[in-house]
């Protein structure tokens, strides 16, 4: 078995996310997790039944060799730098736009401390998994390359509009949803 390494525990459920049950097409699945050796490395390991067929299902992730405590009002997918071995860039930008679909863009007079926190943190989770696509742009170049596209949603997100891969274009994504972000922060 080969391990891909979940850089977060974040990171590890988003992929759960991403990947419905086969059987009935369930996202919703938080099964217990524990800690494993596999061929000699540390692995997390999510094993139950989803919660609408109880198909078995079960993730494994190599873990990081450093493990860090995530900052919910900074949100991180990955903190060593590098790009995602279990999340393609699409899937990336296909995560930011879900959420971005369901935020406000600026706050509202009615808003409760509540919803203008949450807001914050989504537009933050937002302007993450972009920066998470932006890892894929390798030194110098100035796209995201067509092979860090591995999955099928991802090649749909890209198909559809290939020129938000440009590393200019999401760095200017990135920064416009941060800047959103901060109009929702405690005065």
């Amino acid at each position: 078995m080969v391990l891909r390494l979940a850089r977060t525990n974040v990171e590890a459920h988003l992929f759960i996310e991403l990947h419905p049950c086969e059987t009935c097409g369930e996202t919703r699945f938080i099964p217990p997790s524990s800690v494993v050796v596999v061929d000699g490395d540390l692995a997390s390991r999510y094993t139950g039944p989803c919660p609408s067929c109880g198909t078995e299902r079960e993730f494994t992730f190599r873990l990081p060799e450093q493990v860090t405590v995530p900052d919910e009002e900074e949100p991180a997918f990955g903190v060593d730098g590098g790009a995602s071995e279990i999340i393609d860039a699409g899937e990336w930008l296909w995560v930011a736009d879900l959420i971005i679909r369901n935020a406000p863009a600026e706050p509202d007079e009615g808003m409760t401390a509540e919803q203008r926190r949450q807001a914050l943190i989504d537009l933050r989770i937002a302007a993450a998994a972009v920066g998470e696509a932006i890892k894929f742009v390798p030194p110098g170049a100035d796209a995201v390359p067509v092979h860090a596209l591995w999955t099928e949603r991802g090649r749909s997100v890209y198909d559809a509009e290939p020129g938000r891969f440009r590393k200019i274009r999401l760095e200017a994504v990135q920064r416009t949803y941060r800047e959103l972000s901060d109009g929702f922060a405690p005065r």
